[in-house]
């Protein structure tokens, strides 16, 4: 009489298959490439260079309220157009149940002195009590070189 030996063991595939996981990870690699953009809610400035910028995290808060104003002379409140005349009233509509008054100014490099502090005088006329003037810190030859 033979011994009989079972070779169930030799058939078990212990591979791990990730061409699911690989699959789900670049549907979400391209849902977030899509959305990443619709996310910001600024409108686009160059933004003066500054040597010594004070950082102003509130200005990046969901309940900021922040002024642009673009090289052409255009004044936007959040992502909305505004005009100046109309600015101090959407103003002070918005601080209406807000203790801290405070507003973010982004003015383009190449803007207007004139559209800034246009912008300005009507914010300040709305009750603001601190305005806040955005600008980037400027490179230097020695911060160019540590990047590299």
């Amino acid at each position: 009489m033979a011994i009989v030996k079972r070779n169930e063991g030799k058939k078990i595939n212990s591979d791990i298959n990730v061409t699911p996981m690989v699959d789900v990870m670049l549907v979400l690699l391209i849902i977030f490439m899509v959305i990443t953009p619709m996310l910001q809610n600024k409108v686009s400035v160059d933004l003066a260079k500054a040597n010594n910028p004070t950082a102003m995290p509130d200005a990046d808060k969901e309940d900021a309220i922040v002024v642009a104003v673009t090289r052409d002379g255009r004044i936007y409140l959040g992502q909305d157009q505004i005009s100046p005349v109309d600015l101090s009233t959407k103003v002070r509509s918005k601080l209406e149940n807000k203790t801290n008054k405070e507003i973010f100014v982004r003015a383009d490099a190449r803007s207007h002195y004139g559209a800034v502090t246009t912008a300005i005088d009507n914010v300040r006329s709305a009750g603001v009590d601190t305005v806040g003037l955005l600008t980037e810190k400027r490179q230097t030859p020695q911060s160019l070189a540590a990047k590299k």
